[in-house]
This record gives structure tokens, C-alpha cells and sequence, in this order.
């Protein structure tokens, strides 16, 4: 298994720009905890977002993060549980050919990606796995 440090996709060859079209459905957690996600633990503090997407996997969102990138359904208030929509923002991508393992950011959960899923990056540091039938059904490349 690949074990990826120090990941920037901008410097990727490989790596193209997506856009993710998704309804998720959103609870806010009450206390701190972690969610079993298929790529391994997403820990979470009070108030950040427990996602469960439109595939039935869950992952979590710190609310920071949650409230920069998804808009809530009408006629659902922002915060509140509910559904959401991602906003139309660019990630990068690039699929991996090989199992591997990424730190979902600095110092945060290792998740493990396995041979055909996809290594996204949202921001600098700031890295996710996406499954390749999910991955499929719910992105849409950028056109440069």
C-alpha cells in the first residue's frame, strides 16, 4: 500500500478538475465522536456535519467547511438537519491505480483508498477518497 505524504494534485499530471452534483442528507452532531466511513474513522466535534451521501456512505464535515461548501434544500434553514447540496465548486482529482492511504488533513484521520478509487483534493492539505462507482455517478469534469 501506497502511503501518500504531502499530497498537492495542482502538481499532478494526472490530476483534473471535477465538480461534484450531490443531495446529501445532514445531521449535526450534538457531541463529539467518530463516524465509520468505508475509507476508515472520520472523527468529529460538536456542531460539524454528519453527512450520509446519496450512495448511503457517511463521512464527516467540520462546520466550518460544511458551511463554506453546501446549501441546504428549500425550505430547509441553513443549520438545521436536513438536505443539502453541495455548492458547484472545483476539486482535483485523480484516480489511483494501487491501494493507498492519505491523511484527511494535517494531523487529521488516515483513510484508505483502494486500486480504482479516486484521491480528491479540496483545498491544499485538505484530501478525501471517493469510491469509483460513486465517483462516477456524482462527478462531472471541468472544462479548461
Amino acid at each position: 500500500m501506497v502511503i501518500l505524504t504531502q499530497v498537492e494534485l495542482r502538481d499532478d499530471p494526472q490530476a483534473r478538475r471535477y465538480i461534484k452534483n450531490e443531495v446529501v442528507t445532514v445531521k449535526f452532531a450534538k457531541a463529539a465522536g467518530s463516524v465509520a466511513s468505508r475509507e476508515g474513522a472520520n472523527t468529529y466535534q460538536a456542531g460539524d456535519a454528519l453527512i450520509t451521501g446519496s450512495t448511503g456512505d457517511h463521512w464527516s464535515v467540520s462546520r466550518d467547511r460544511f458551511d463554506t461548501k453546501y446549501l441546504p434544500l428549500p425550505p430547509l434553514q441553513h443549520g438545521a438537519d436536513g438536505q443539502y447540496r453541495n455548492k458547484p465548486v472545483p476539486v482535483l482529482a485523480r484516480q489511483m491505480h494501487e491501494d493507498f492511504s492519505v491523511a484527511r488533513s494535517a494531523g487529521g484521520d488516515v483513510i484508505h483508498g483502494h486500486a480504482g478509487d479516486w484521491l480528491m483534493q479540496y483545498a491544499p492539505g485538505d484530501h478525501g477518497i471517493v469510491q469509483n462507482a460513486k465517483f462516477m455517478k456524482v462527478y462531472q469534469t471541468v472544462s479548461d
